[in-house]
């Protein structure tokens, strides 16, 4: 079992930036593909950054390549999300997930392919 605590969120404005935290217990995460997610009201869950467990991988949403970089510190067991130039639009609850994943390159970008999740952090964005 793996838990997982984010923090870092916040309100920030346009132009600003923030720094996820994802800090994970019960098992190292060196092996574990990471995620990290986000759900606006009314919206699906998305992928914004996803990272295989080698850390030779990475996904990122379109919305966010250029803006979001996804990171992980095994000796620290966390995972970050650097978020730089904010817009409005990335206004939502940001999850981290984890799944233990055999293909040392892929980095999962589905919901659905991730066994672990945090309980959220909001980042609310403003105009």
């Amino acid at each position: 079992q793996v838990q997982l605590v984010e923090s870092g969120g916040g309100l920030v404005q346009a132009g600003e930036s923030l720094r996820l935290s994802c800090a994970a217990s019960g098992r190292p995460i060196s092996s574990y593909a990471m995620g990290w997610f986000r759900q606006a009201p009314g919206k699906e869950r998305e992928c914004v950054g996803a990272l295989s467990w080698s850390g030779g991988s990475t996904y990122y949403a379109d919305s966010v390549k250029g803006r979001f970089t996804i990171s992980k510190d095994n000796a620290k067991n966390t995972v970050y999300l650097q978020m730089n130039n904010l817009k409005p639009e990335d206004t939502a609850v940001y999850y981290c997930a984890a799944v233990p994943h055999p293909a040392r390159w892929y980095a999962p970008k589905s919901p659905n392919e991730y066994d672990y999740w945090g309980a959220g952090t909001q980042v609310t964005v403003s105009s």
